[in-house]
């Protein structure tokens, strides 16, 4: 079975920008700050095309992603889940609600039934009325929820067919997943009115106004926080922050690393990134955030399980492989940091950085693999070396080491004069 990548419906991502932003031992991140500033960039491989179109989408510029998705199914029609999906994902999000459903039907015919897909049409049928479509696409989300309000479409769609049985039964369901979403209770509040049940009702309806203050209050807390930490010394603005420290609350907990992380205290973002994984371990955007703040302080032993972890939910994305191939390669395992390097350089070849460490890494496996007489092997990591990073003449000079030990002279010679150009370069 193809597997869809995890793409939130709405805008509500907390991935942190400020963090990637940020430089420590390689300058990663150079290549995100030239997106958000000049989106227009040529792209001139599929991979770039992908690898901006998912960054765009993960930081809400969906006008750039759309046009990205565009460019790589131009160049391959076929990629059904890496360019398709996300397309249909981006319309959606702009509202573009016809061209999203032809996007999303035009995935479903070629994958079948698939969770994250049937959510998005089953959220399209009840923009539409469509009450039975959404209901038999939400049903089949259902089965494998992709997002934790699946539950409260469902029974908000039976609530609109009037099956006020069945629409109890899930909202029930969605109430006990998302306990501080003040939407399911005031649906169940509506839901409770409509059949009679008022004390049920006033109860529900009292509930959703009492987390919709919380929530209030909680954006409150946010800027707060925030201005606190522009206009005062850190210990002054961390008894304000702390407010925020609530291990049962993850917006709070991302919000409090967030806002820790843009003014550079990655120390104290480490404590609400723990929680947040703890409260949801299959995010990407948790594991990523958590691994990415260990990253920062250098404490890359820590950084690799949740960046791995990251990765293994969102291998298409640069940003995410990026800081992994650096943790690795910090940490002196050169092979599994050149896996992770090349195929980071792979997504997103223009980037300097990567291609220097991973050139880095290709040298040294070469190196290794020249001690241990295995001339082919480092031959591939040569070459890769010069295909990362053409202009660094010390994958020439190597090579005409590999080629004059097999007695390939001119080959041998015409590495060596390489070298010479662009050493006097």
């Amino acid at each position: 079975m193809k597997r869809f990548p995890k793409i939130q419906p709405i805008a509500s991502s907390l991935l942190l920008a400020a963090f990637i932003a940020a430089s420590l031992t390689v300058k990663a991140w150079a290549w995100i700050e030239s997106q958000a500033a000049a989106p227009n960039l040529p792209a001139a491989t599929l991979e770039e095309h992908l690898a901006r179109g998912h960054q765009d989408l993960n930081n809400h510029r969906y006008t750039q992603a759309e046009r990205e998705f565009r460019a790589a199914l131009a160049l391959d029609p076929h990629l059904t889940v890496r360019a398709r999906f996300p397309l249909a994902v981006t319309l959606f999000a702009l509202q573009e609600h016809a061209e999203a459903r032809k996007q999303f039907e035009a995935v479903l015919k070629e994958t079948g039934n698939d969770p994250n897909v049937n959510y998005y049409l089953g959220r399209l049928d009840l923009a539409d009325n469509n009450v039975d479509s959404a209901i038999h696409n939400l049903t089949i989300a259902a089965s494998k929820p992709p997002f934790p309000d699946t539950d409260y479409y469902l029974g908000f769609a039976y609530f609109k067919k009037k099956d006020f049985n069945s629409a109890e039964r899930w909202l029930k369901k969605a109430a006990a997943l998302a306990p501080r979403d003040s939407r399911v209770q005031e649906r169940l509040g509506i839901l409770y009115h409509a059949i009679g049940r008022e004390q049920d009702a006033t109860r529900a309806l009292a509930l959703a106004s009492k987390l919709h203050q919380q929530d209030i209050v909680a954006n409150q807390q946010a800027l707060d926080c925030g201005r606190s930490l522009d206009q005062q010394p850190l210990e002054a603005a961390r008894k304000i922050c702390q407010s925020l420290l609530d291990p049962e609350d993850l917006g709070k907990l991302v919000s409090l690393g967030t806002l820790y992380g843009q003014h550079g205290d990655y120390a104290d973002a480490l404590e609400p990134f723990r929680l947040a994984v703890q409260l949801d371990p299959d995010s990407y955007e948790m594991q990523y955030n958590l691994g990415l703040t260990y990253f920062r302080l250098k404490r890359y032993a820590e950084a690799r399980d949740p960046l791995q972890k990251a990765v293994a939910l969102r291998p298409d994305i640069f940003a995410v492989n990026a800081p992994l191939g650096a943790t690795l390669y910090a940490l002196g395992d050169d092979l599994a940091a050149y896996s992770v390097l090349d195929h980071a350089n792979q997504l997103n070849p223009e980037n300097h950085d990567i291609a220097s460490l991973l050139c880095k890494a290709a040298l040294d496996l070469a190196r290794k693999s020249l001690e241990e007489n295995h001339t082919g092997r480092a031959r591939q990591y040569l070459l890769r070396a010069v295909r990362a990073l053409p202009d660094d003449p010390q994958p020439h000079r190597l090579l005409a080491q590999v080629y004059e030990s097999l007695g390939q002279r001119t080959e041998a010679q015409r590495e060596r004069e390489q070298a010479d150009r662009l050493s006097s370069h």
